[in-house]
């Protein structure tokens, strides 16, 4: 498998920001870490060993990012500038992240992407699904939150709270809103298991799939089984299941 290392500066978090590649060819796809994760977390995990067959046939390559979630979604007692941070985070991602990784993978900068990732990864996975869908026309969002005022807000909810909260700015999307079709000619899957540790996020997921029923948003949501828990080896088989149908 090629495996390659890289740290470049970013101007909108004012620091070294570090990530990694794996694969030579194929569907680019962001790979975001679960809550408080670095960039190394899915390999250290053997994640990318377990879609191995499908990285070397050169259907899907990866860019796994860190995340700046201990300066933001785990900073509770600092609002509204952890808020600030996770806007400033996207902003990475969307203009330094993904021009940089589409360079080094060797492919045109309009080119639609997939994102992926579990637990917090998932919704950071849905997130950037949601607001830039020219960009990525496939996610896998594996036991995500998508009503991020149910568990971390304090109550101040300013403008960057509200665009990164999926169920708090689809809730007031227009039916005719023109991301509409382009979610709906997307490849979008989010899955919950309904074992232990599941019980909150299987929530949030039947919140997000009624409010996409009602703005006529077709995703694909599927609940796994009680004994399928909020863990590792859940998402193995997950991305094993549903890797090889979107590349």
């Amino acid at each position: 498998m090629n495996v390659r290392y890289f740290k470049e500066y970013s101007s909108f978090l004012n620091r070294d920001m570090e990530f990694k590649m794996y694969g030579h060819a194929g569907t680019l796809c962001l790979v975001l870490p679960c809550q408080d994760g670095r960039f190394f977390e899915w390999e250290d995990r053997h994640m990318y060993d377990q879609v191995s067959d499908l990285i070397e046939q050169g259907r899907i390559q990866f860019v796994s990012v860190d995340s700046v979630d201990l300066e933001s979604w785990s900073s509770y007692g600092d609002s509204p500038s952890r808020m600030q941070m996770q806007e400033n985070y996207v902003q990475y991602i969307m203009n330094e992240l993904i021009p940089s990784a589409l360079y080094k993978a060797g492919k045109p900068q309009d080119e639609a992407m997939m994102v992926l990732g579990a637990s917090m990864g998932a919704f950071h996975a849905g997130n950037f699904f949601f607001r830039y869908p020219g960009r990525f026309k496939q996610v896998l969002a594996l036991s995500g939150l998508y009503d991020m005022s149910r568990y971390f807000y304090d109550g101040n909810i300013d403008f960057n709270a509200y665009q990164n909260n999926p169920c708090g700015y689809l809730s007031q999307m227009d039916p005719a809103h023109p991301y509409i079709p382009q979610y709906n000619e997307a490849q979008a899957i989010f899955v919950v298991g309904q074992g232990a540790w599941e019980h909150e996020c299987a929530d949030d997921l039947r919140k997000l799939a009624g409010l996409c029923f009602h703005k006529g948003i077709h995703i694909q949501t599927d609940f796994w089984g009680f004994d399928v828990p909020h863990d590792w080896p859940s998402w193995e088989r997950q991305i094993k299941e549903y890797l090889p149908r979107m590349c």
